[in-house]
Formats: C-alpha cells, sequence, structure tokens
C-alpha cells in the first residue's frame, strides 16, 4: 500500500512538471521543485528523457544539487557529473554527511575528489578512509562514523549541555552510545530517558546494555533484517575490537531494503538496478546483448533437442501444437520455485541445514500440480483430437515436466550459490532451458515412441 501511495505520488508530480516544461514556464517548475526533497528530485530526473533532465537539473536549487546526486542511480549520477564543472561539484558535496560522500566520491572527477579530500579536516578525512575501507554493501559501508559518544561517569545534565552546545543533531536520532576512555562500546542511552529522568543522575545508572550492536563487517541484508526483527530506529556500529566506529539508521535500512528490491526483480531480467532507463539507445542495448546472447545459446540447445524429433512433428501435426503447453506449465511451476528459492536465500531463510526439507516440500508440490494438470490437460487434448493416446502422451509429459520444474527450480538456484553466481540473475535462464528440454524430449519423444510405434 505504502509503494503504491508512493508510485502515484511520483505519477503525479512527474505529470505536473512535465506540464509545466511544456508550458515554457520556468516558474512552474521552480515552484514545483522547490516543494520536493532530494529523494522526490532524484526520483523525478531519473524518470525524465535526457533533453528534459539537463533543464530541470539546471534549475535545482545548488544547495540540494549533492544530496539529489546521492539518491539518484549510479548512470544517471554519472551524467549529471559530466555536466557540471569542478567548482559546482565541490560546493554541492561539500556539506554531504561522511557517509554520503562515501557513496559517490569514486564517481567524482579526480581534481574534484583532491579539492574535497584537502578541504577536510584530519579527523574527518580519517573517518571517510575508515568508512571507504569497508565493501559498500556491508555495515561499514552503510555507516555514519560521525557518531554521537558519552562517557558513562557522566549526568545526565552534562550530557543536555553537551547537546546543546553542537548547535545541532543527527537528523535521525534516538540514542546516545556510551563508550569508555579507549572507545569501546558500552550500551546506549536513550532520548526519551535523557529527557525524563532526575538530570542528577549518570549515564551509567539509565544506559540500556541489551541494543543490538552490528559488527563492521555485517552484510547489508543482515542489517535490515536486524532491524526488521528487533525494530531498531538506529544502531551502533562496533569492530572486532568492540571499539564504536559508526551509527546504521532507519533511513540508511530502507535504502538497502529498496535496493535488494530492484536488484531482485531486473537481476532476474538480466538488468540492473543502476542503470539509466532514459540512457541512448544504442548504449542499453549493449547491455543487453550478453543475456540475450546466452538465453539464444540455451534456444538454440532447445532448438536441437526438437530438430531430433522433426519426423515427428512433421506427422503428428497436433503435437506441433500441443507442445508449447508443456514447456510453458513446466516453465511457470519452476519460476514459481525459483522466486521462493531466491527470495528465502536473500531473506537468509533458506540455509544448507534447511535444503533438503524444502527440496522435499517443492517436489511434493510439482508432483501434486503434476498430477492434476496432467489430468484436465490431457481429458482436453485426447477430446479434442480424438485420440486418447495423444491425451495420455502429454498428461505424462506435463506431469515429468511439473516435477522436473520444481527440482530444478530448487537446485538451480542453491548450485549457482556455490558457483558464486548470483542466482538471480543466471537462474531463469538455466531454468528455462532445463523446462524447455526436458518438456521436448518428455513430450515429442514420448508421442514418436507411443504415436510412430508399428
Amino acid at each position: 500500500m505504502v509503494e503504491q501511495v508512493h508510485e502515484e505520488k511520483t505519477a503525479t508530480q512527474l505529470d505536473t512538471l512535465s506540464a509545466a516544461l511544456d508550458s515554457g514556464v520556468k516558474q512552474g517548475v521552480n515552484r514545483l521543485l522547490s516543494g520536493l526533497s532530494a529523494a522526490e528530485i532524484g526520483d523525478l530526473l531519473e524518470s525524465l528523457p535526457l533533453a528534459r533532465r539537463r533543464v530541470v537539473w539546471d534549475l535545482v536549487d545548488p544547495q540540494q544539487d549533492g544530496e539529489v546526486l546521492v539518491e539518484v542511480n549510479d548512470e544517471v549520477r554519472a551524467n549529471l557529473i559530466h555536466d557540471m564543472t569542478p567548482d559546482e561539484l565541490v560546493s554541492a558535496v561539500d556539506d554531504l554527511d561522511l557517509d554520503d560522500l562515501a557513496d559517490i566520491l569514486d564517481d567524482l572527477p579526480d581534481a574534484v575528489i583532491a579539492t574535497v579530500l584537502n578541504s577536510m579536516n584530519r579527523q574527518d578525512r580519517e573517518r571517510l578512509d575508515r568508512v571507504l575501507s569497508y565493501p559498500e554493501d556491508s555495515a561499514g559501508g552503510l555507516m555514519d562514523p560521525d557518531v554521537l559518544s558519552i562517557r558513562p561517569d557522566v549526568t545526565l545534565d552534562v550530557v543536555l549541555r553537551y547537546l546543546r552546545s553542537r548547535g545541532e543533531l543527527p537528523d535521525v536520532f534516538d540514542l546516545l552510545f556510551v563508550v569508555d576512555r579507549s572507545g569501546r562500546y558500552l550500551g546506549s542511552l536513550k532520548l526519551s530517558v535523557l529527557l525524563t529522568r532526575e538530570l542528577t543522575s549518570t549515564v551509567a545508572e539509565h544506559m540500556d546494555r541489551s541494543i543490538r550492536t552490528l559488527p563492521v563487517d555485517m552484510p547489508a541484508s543482515q542489517v535490515a533484517t536486524e532491524f526488521e526483527h528487533h525494530d531498531l530506529v538506529s544502531a551502533p556500529v562496533i569492530d572486532a575490537n568492540q571499539r564504536l566506529v559508526g551509527t546504521i539508521t532507519i533511513d540508511d535500512v530502507v535504502d538497502v531494503i529498496r535496493d535488494e528490491a530492484e536488484h531482485s526483480v531486473l537481476t532476474m531480467a538480466g538488468l540492473d538496478e543502476e542503470d539509466d532507463m532514459f540512457a541512448p539507445a544504442l548504449q542499453s542495448a549493449r547491455k543487453r546483448w550478453l543475456w540475450l546472447s546466452v538465453n539464444l545459446v540455451t534456444a538454440f540447445m532447445a532448438a536441437g533437442v526438437l530438430y531430433v524429433f522433426e519426423p515427428t512433428l512433421s506427422q503428428i501435426v497436433a503435437t506441433a501444437v500441443l507442445f508449447p503447453i508443456v514447456m510453458s506449465m513446466g516453465g511457470i511451476a519452476g519460476t514459481q520455485t525459483l522466486t521462493l528459492m531466491v527470495r528465502g536465500m536473500a531473506t537468509g531463510q533458506v540455509s544448507a541445514r534447511n535444503t533438503v526439507a524444502l527440496l522435499k516440500k517443492e517436489l511434493a508440490v510439482g508432483l501434486m500440480n503434476g498430477v492434476v494438470f496432467a489430468t484436465v490437460v490431457g481429458a482436453i487434448a485426447g477430446l479434442w483430437y480424438g485420440q486418447p493416446k495423444l491425451g495420455l502422451v502429454i498428461a505424462f509429459a506435463i506431469l515429468l515436466n511439473l516435477v522436473a520444474g520444481a527440482l530444478a527450480g530448487a537446485l538451480v538456484p542453491v548450485i549457482l550459490r556455490r558457483m558464486s553466481i548470483d542466482p538471480a540473475l543466471a537462474g531463469g535462464v538455466v531454468l528455462t532451458t532445463v523446462t524447455d528440454v526436458v518438456g521436448i524430449f518428455a513430450f515429442v519423444g514420448l508421442a514418436s515412441y507411443v504415436l510412430l510405434a508399428h
């Protein structure tokens, strides 16, 4: 429901923006942009053809440029950066949080990177280096190293005065992290406790030692799971020595969840979530060549199997009409199992401990569905062509292909994962090959034996 509201809002904003651009009145565009967040502007820029995107980008408030660059995908960001001068880029990223700066630093020209680093104090540069030293899809890559920490022996009054002296607090702020003199994490002090307890009491009396800590090398997907399971708003990130090195907040986790959802959908079609949907046609075409070529090879494999049974097809026209049903049913059944497995792997619900049990269950589902739909299709085919034997042939073929689809859908992602290949990316192609080949062998091969036997 929330996603649907977001989509409708973006569509409405896009319609309004397009109408303002069509009218040629820049004030209308400026008025719309001034009321949008950086994330909303990023969504609109990704939804605009290149020519219109450049017009809108020139009208975005320069103070928002850096935040917008963080929000758009890699390919769109590269195009926007290409159209900016070094001075504009330095100004845009100057006020970014260190974790946001780390996300886009590699996309900036070398001269701009040097200028930005030279303008930093030593502490910020060390913090930025720390974030960049961790993989992007880990807790260390997600965290903000600029974290508020306090000592356990100070009073709540001292903490309040410390916060007031800072003058500015993080946008998402519900916890203060307690550390010892060596920077080791001890616990957390909730903001609600700070505001409701006696100011003369100490932090040690009220700090919570049960708040979840996240190891710096924890995968981003696991970070999202921790936030989901424990209803976290923010969480401390610690290194191998238990030292506090940063914090992750819920807004970072929402980005992870959205990125993983887009990745799962797009990679199953051989696409990349960082691609610009309005990139030049030749550029987009080249990026799709690889998986189209792989699919072409697998299609020729299926065609080769079919060629072996060409005499059957030429003599029994019904097999040519009916065998797409066999392949389609097997493909759908396999895709259902494959999708379930890929999702389970992504959420950590599928592991070596339960794979066998899940395989048995999916085989049982494939067998039951095979019996049901084999009966239905076999009866229809037999009555349609007036050939009971043909009905039996297609019924057996559908049963076999649905079981094969379930088996392939469960095993293919496991095998690909062990080969360090993304199951979401390659699973669909392998599965289609299996169900096509098995379907052709089962249906046309059996038809050759049963219907043409003398």
